[in-house]
């Protein structure tokens, strides 16, 4: 059986949607952050960064919330055949992963840079309902999340940007979602 390490309230959450979305069968070892547990040696056997999530499947050990998404996709064979549509994929799941936590993660300048990147993400979510297409895929695991995170911890306010909006409540409003993060 799989093995999700995470905390709450971490990345990991995003993989456990994913897991959710794939009804794969998992177990999520939850670590206690404030304690150090990620800095314990077992842990670091596993993750020698010392950073949530990490994803042990048999003898295979992936670590990165991006890189698990794409391993689990690549495994449950939820990656288009076609290449340019794998590479949409991938460029959404890293986008997503490094662009737009980036831009979080500015501080005084969030708020500019943030308003690069959400008009684009406004036009494209107003023609389609997931970042891809019509249907959900892992990008918009990774996409949803890292912008329902920056609701939750910045308050990043979406009204201006209504197709956003609805993309993140159809995202939230998914059970798969409902499930994993419940848990």
């Amino acid at each position: 059986m799989l093995k999700l390490y995470g905390g709450t309230r971490s990345r990991a959450m995003i993989v456990a949607w994913y897991l959710e979305e794939l009804q794969t069968p998992y177990e999520f070892v939850c670590l206690d952050m404030a304690a150090g547990a990620h800095r314990q040696a077992d842990y670091l056997g596993i993750n020698p960064m010392g950073k949530v999530p990490a994803l042990v499947d048999g003898e295979t050990v992936v670590w990165e919330s991006g890189a698990i998404l794409l391993y689990l996709a690549d495994k449950y064979g939820h990656l288009p055949a076609d290449v340019g549509q794998r590479g949409a994929i991938y460029q959404w799941v890293l986008f997503s992963n490094s662009t737009l936590v980036q831009a979080l993660a500015q501080g005084d300048k969030r708020e500019p840079e943030m308003g690069k990147l959400l008009p684009p993400l406004q036009q494209i979510l107003s023609d389609q309902a997931y970042i891809t297409g019509a249907e959900l895929t892992v990008a918009d695991v990774a996409l949803g999340s890292i912008l329902g995170f920056a609701v939750q911890m910045f308050g990043l306010d979406f009204s201006p940007y209504p197709a956003i909006g609805a993309y993140l409540q159809r995202c939230g409003g998914r059970t798969a979602f409902q499930k994993a993060m419940a848990g």
